[in-house]
């Protein structure tokens, strides 16, 4: 699988989480330069829409900027996430393609389980199908 992944700072949890995904075999896509959370945000939305990266995931200090920046990319779900629960439900429920989480709060072993979580529930419910579409109205 390949994912885009971009974060505006580096510490524990984001480098547990880049092992995660280079560990599982995921091909990384990063930005080559180091900009703002706006410009990361985007990299990673632009990315998925335009089929470069199968999903993304933004780390930021909270998780919301670089989520609010990557929705502003057309075609683009982001959806912070703090819990498996809820990075599962965004995926059910939602048909996130973009994972936002919280470099600051989120304890590495827990972000690595929501990331797990993210991208181990493939398909969203069928029975989601018309509120999905209706997000792109």
């Amino acid at each position: 699988m390949r994912v885009a992944f971009a974060s505006d700072d580096e510490n524990e949890t984001t480098r547990a989480v880049v092992r995660a995904l280079t560990g599982a075999g995921h091909e990384l896509i990063r930005p080559d330069a180091s900009p703002g959370w706006p410009d990361l945000g985007r990299f990673v939305g632009q990315s998925v829409v335009d089929g470069r990266a199968d999903y993304g995931v933004v780390m930021c200090w909270t998780g919301t900027g670089t989520a609010m920046a990557a929705n502003k990319v057309p075609g683009v779900r982001a959806a912070v996430a703090w819990d498996p629960w809820i990075a599962r439900g965004a995926r059910l429920w939602n048909d996130a393609n973009v994972l936002a989480m919280s470099l600051k709060r989120l304890a590495p072993d827990v972000a690595v389980e929501v990331l797990h979580a993210f991208l181990a529930t493939p398909e969203p419910d069928p029975d989601e199908a018309e509120n999905i579409a209706a997000i792109e109205q």
